[in-house]
């Protein structure tokens, strides 16, 4: 049975971890997509190096072209600017839609089946703004919660803040503590506000 092809949508620090992750987890074959010259390739073959030492298999390659995403089961979008020193994530807006509707047409042309994750801030419009520019259902792209991780990291903490609630149980998951953290995490379009920062 052909394994799923997982592209991650931008090869910076996040893409480049989730990648490593979705190898350690061999959850697909991976393809990197970046606009840098060089970036997706030079990760994808550090990250697929790596395998014989993290005992995982599975296909990496890193590219410069839309094309490659072709088929795509999942697409993890990390793509857009990062928020500067003094920036609010309002000023990236006016930045990261652009790349949005760059990603969202390529999603459009090559993957228009696949479920979209996206990760890019200003996280609640880029999310919208990724759907619409992709045209793919409201059910297909969704929002990864960082601020839950977050959450069940400072509760999975034997030294955290919230101690005096008492609520860290010593054997807490630190991936998703609770079922509640579990529901924030990825959540379907409209997303809601996580309280938790």
């Amino acid at each position: 049975m052909a394994r799923p092809k997982i592209a991650l949508i931008g090869s910076g620090q996040i893409g480049g971890t989730l990648a490593h992750l979705v190898g350690l987890k061999e959850l697909g074959d991976v393809v990197m997509f970046d606009i840098a010259e060089g970036i997706p390739q030079g990760k994808s073959l550090d990250i697929a190096q790596s395998s014989p030492v993290d005992s995982f298999d599975g296909r990496f390659s890193g590219t410069n072209s839309y094309d490659a995403i072709e088929g795509a089961a999942v697409c993890i979008v990390t793509a857009g600017v990062p928020r500067k020193p003094g920036m609010s994530r309002d000023d990236l807006i006016g930045i990261n839609l652009k790349v949005m509707e760059q990603v969202g047409a390529g999603i459009k042309k090559y993957a228009p089946d696949a479920f979209v994750i996206c990760i890019t801030n200003p996280l609640d419009a880029m999310v919208w703004a990724l759907q619409k520019f992709s045209g793919l259902p409201k059910t297909h792209v969704v929002a990864w919660r960082a601020c839950s991780t977050r959450h069940a990291f400072v509760i999975s903490s034997p030294t955290n803040s919230m101690s005096r609630w008492k609520t860290s149980p010593p054997s807490c998951s630190a991936a998703m503590a609770t079922p509640w953290c579990r529901w924030f995490a990825i959540r379907p379009w409209p997303a809601f506000r996580c309280l938790i920062s």
